[in-house]
């Protein structure tokens, strides 16, 4: 068994599709169909159940599934550490992060990495906060951005900003007329969330409990799975929404939506990394950059 099988395993396990894993692979389909039936004929082990023009991952499949990611973590922090040995002259940094972050506050930071560190490639993948941290605990990210709170014993979880929550309505809404809302009003609101699991639900749901609020009293029209969606409903009906300030500031600026008058308490941004993991070279200078960030602010 080699690594390149594991890593076409990995693939077609988590698409459950031969064509998109071959893409994501810069491989032929029949490569990749050739790599499952060797494995699968080796080990007298069915990986995949066939149906119809279908592929399903097998019981069998889904429990070395989750071997095959461990032993590439493996891999790849080996892979890492020699390439570090030379300094910062070359390598890869992983890095998963929530929309917001990945969004609105990571990318100067990122430019500001790149230009300093030239010869790093840096993989960028967009995830909500539960996927962020999954990732990190799975090393398939070597550091993870969160905006919403985390409960996980592996990771280590550091404060990197601090973010402002506000409530908006499109300008006819008559919360557009800037009166001070009481908190038990937001209760005769229609709401567009974002999905369980993002940073910025869970952060309203705590705010919510703090301000005395039931969440089982608010009306939830719609839950739909990205800042741009939400706000994009928002702005076409009578609906309100919370997201970060930084997600809707120019449509504020330019009079497409109104913030409600309502004092909500910010929340922070936060860095994870794994507890146990070798601390890549790549990913302190990140943290490094960060901080050099919030020394100038």
């Amino acid at each position: 068994m080699t690594l390149e099988q594991l890593r076409i395993f990995v693939e077609v396990a988590e698409r459950e599709h031969l064509t998109q894993a071959a893409t994501a692979l810069s491989l032929t389909p029949s490569a990749v169909s050739a790599s499952i039936r060797m494995l699968e004929s080796r080990y007298g082990t069915p990986l995949f159940n066939r149906v119809g023009r279908r592929i399903e991952t097998s019981a069998a499949g889904r429990i070395f599934l989750t071997e095959a990611r461990a032993t590439l973590a493996s891999a790849r922090a080996a892979e890492l550490t020699l390439a570090e040995l030379g300094g910062l002259t070359r390598g890869t940094l992983s890095i998963q992060a929530s929309q917001t972050i990945a969004s609105y506050w990571l990318p100067a930071l990122l430019v500001r990495f790149r230009q300093t560190y030239p010869q790093i490639e840096l993989n960028l993948t967009v995830g909500n906060t539960q996927q962020v941290a999954h990732a990190v605990v799975e090393g398939a990210a070597d550091l993870g951005f969160i905006e919403g709170h985390i409960d996980q014993a592996a990771l280590a979880i550091e404060t990197v900003d601090e973010d402002r929550i506000v409530a908006v309505v499109a300008p006819g809404h008559p919360w557009a007329n800037g009166e001070r809302l009481k908190p038990s009003e937001l209760l005769a609101g229609q709401w567009i969330m974002r999905e369980q699991g993002s940073g910025t639900r869970s952060a309203f749901e705590a705010i919510l409990a703090e301000i005395g609020v039931d969440l089982d009293g608010l009306q939830i029209a719609l839950t739909l799975p990205s800042n741009e969606a939400v706000r994009s409903a928002v702005m076409a009906g009578p609906f309100a929404t919370v997201v970060s300030e930084l997600v809707v500031a120019s449509h504020l600026q330019a009079g497409l939506l109104c913030k409600v008058n309502i004092d909500l308490p910010p929340r922070s941004f936060y860095l994870l990394r794994h507890k146990e993991r070798y601390k890549t070279k790549a990913s302190l200078a990140l943290q490094e950059v960060i901080q050099q960030r919030q020394a100038v602010m």
